[in-house]
Parts: structure tokens; C-alpha cells; sequence
């Protein structure tokens, strides 16, 4: 496949966030997904007509056809596209949605606090006193 069907819009500061891109990037076998840190020297989010507060808040994602997907509904677009859709089954039951949309942006408030709370850490970028991040 050559271009994304997704790209994602993450904060790879966050080491819970990273762990899970690097989970779906692990998935994404077929090149459905495409992968933006937020924090990446140069990142402009002004073409996707959100701010970066906005993203900071939630995860975003573009699709191919130009529709942004924010949340829990852009997480089971990406759950599915990497081939692992029955991992976020849950995210489907209509009565659901709102409530765990809820939780969601409760837990995307916090993640640094729970990232370090599961054990997730994200290694430095620095070496020899010279930072670089890796674009995806």
C-alpha cells in the first residue's frame, strides 16, 4: 500500500502513547497506518485546522479522504486497520461510546501520571549532550 489510510497524530513524549504506537506500528504489516509525533522538532498542526492544544488533549487522526478522527472513534479506526479491530470490539456498541469516550479523555489527561504509574518509559533521544527525535 502507498499512501496511509491513517496518519496519527501522537505525543511520542508521552511514554504510554509511544509504547502504543509502537504496538500498532508493530501491526501495521500493510502500511494502512502512517505515524506523526506532535513533538517532533518542525510539527506544524495548523494543516489539519486543529490546534495544538487540541491534539495535546487527544489523539488525532487524518484520514486518507481528509476526515479527522479524534479519540476513541480515531483509535478503533487505527485498531482496525492494523488488523487487530477485536482488540477495541468495545468501541463499537453505540450505548458505549459516549462513556468510554469519557474515559478516555480522562485517562488522555493524566497519561503521563498512569504512564508512570504501569511502568512505561520513553527512552532519552539524547546522546553525547545532542537530541534528535526520530521522524516516524
Amino acid at each position: 500500500m502507498d499512501t496511509p489510510r491513517l496518519t496519527l497524530y501522537f505525543d511520542g513524549a508521552c511514554p504510554f502513547c509511544a509504547a502504543s504506537m509502537a504496538q500498532l506500528r508493530s501491526w501495521n504489516r500493510h502500511g494502512a497506518l502512517a505515524f506523526m509525533d506532535i513533538r517532533g522538532d518542525g510539527f506544524d498542526p495548523a494543516p489539519l485546522g486543529v490546534t495544538m492544544a487540541a491534539l495535546d488533549r487527544e489523539l488525532h487522526g487524518m484520514t486518507a479522504d481528509g476526515r479527522l478522527l479524534v479519540g476513541v472513534d480515531c483509535i478503533e479506526a487505527a485498531y482496525t486497520l492494523a488488523g487487530q479491530g477485536w482488540r477495541v470490539l468495545l468501541l463499537r456498541v453505540k450505548p458505549l461510546h459516549p462513556v468510554l469516550a469519557a474515559l478516555y479523555r480522562i485517562f488522555a489527561l493524566h497519561r503521563y501520571r498512569i504512564s508512570g504509574w504501569l511502568g512505561y518509559t520513553v527512552e532519552s533521544p539524547c546522546t553525547d549532550g545532542v537530541c534528535k527525535w526520530e521522524r516516524p
